[in-house]
């Protein structure tokens, strides 16, 4: 693969009567996946105000003159310059805030170019990522079998395969979180998912995830006030039995 790009790169604001491709998802699953990796991101306090997290949704670069879009099924751009109605169609990095810190494209039956290193234009996804916009973090996730492949850039501009930890999760350390894959239950799928971890280990938990936890939690301090009354209940009838009343002993 070539270290540097073929092509002179501009960093133009989308024109607004550009057609945008129109295409539907390749999968149901894709747009619960994305939620998800939001959702928890949101409610763990992890995603700042001028953050923005798209989901199929344009991300532009101009080549020799020529707008390429692509649009992966999951973003994280830490930082946007521009009010947010200025991105409402698109996103063009450099000029309307910085460079994704991580995309993410989930593969399909369907294929979809996650994989193309293809250099002249349209340029494939995979050199789009490295060469053009230079995303730190590129991941390939497989839904079916829960696989997860994270590619980050090296040095010298160009991906490398990482090696995930024991617990199969990839630090990202721009983000200061593990992204790994974790079994679960949402929107009537069940199966594998993307998850977030903090850096002690935590499971960033989806909102049905932490209304279970508290509904346990009410319901632990329910068997134990119900535990305690029993306790108190046979306590008084030990005293009872032995000629004591405990109203009594609280006199």
């Amino acid at each position: 693969m070539l270290t540097t790009s073929p092509y002179t790169i501009t960093w133009e604001k989308l024109p607004d009567d550009f057609v945008l491709p129109d295409d539907p998802v390749d999968n149901i699953n894709q747009p619960a996946l994305a939620a998800a990796l939001t959702e928890s991101l949101l409610l763990a306090g992890k995603l700042p105000e001028t953050a923005l997290t798209p989901t199929n949704y344009g991300i532009c670069a101009t080549l020799n003159g020529k707008i390429v879009v692509k649009a992966p099924d999951w973003a994280y751009i830490p930082h946007i310059s521009v009010n947010r109605s200025e991105v409402i169609r698109s996103y063009t990095p450099r000029l309307q805030g910085e460079i994704p810190t991580l995309v993410l494209e989930f593969l399909s039956d369907t294929e979809g170019g996650e994989y193309s290193v293809k250099q002249t234009y349209p340029p494939g996804k995979f050199f789009f990522y490295e060469q053009i916009l230079q995303v730190l973090n590129y991941g390939i996730f497989q839904p079916d079998t829960g696989v997860l492949e994270l590619y980050r850039l090296s040095e010298n501009q160009q991906y490398r395969l990482e090696s995930p930890n024991e617990q199969g999760r990839f630090w990202i350390p721009e983000m200061q979180l593990f992204l790994g894959v974790g079994p679960g239950s949402r929107e009537n799928r069940q199966g594998n998912w993307l998850r977030w971890w903090d850096e002690q280990g935590n499971l960033l938990l989806w909102a049905s995830e932490r209304v279970e936890m508290e509904r346990q939690r009410v319901e632990q301090e329910r068997l134990r006030a119900e535990q305690e009354r029993l306790r108190a209940e046979r306590l008084a009838a030990q005293l009872r039995a032995a000629g004591i009343e405990p109203d009594d002993i609280l006199e």
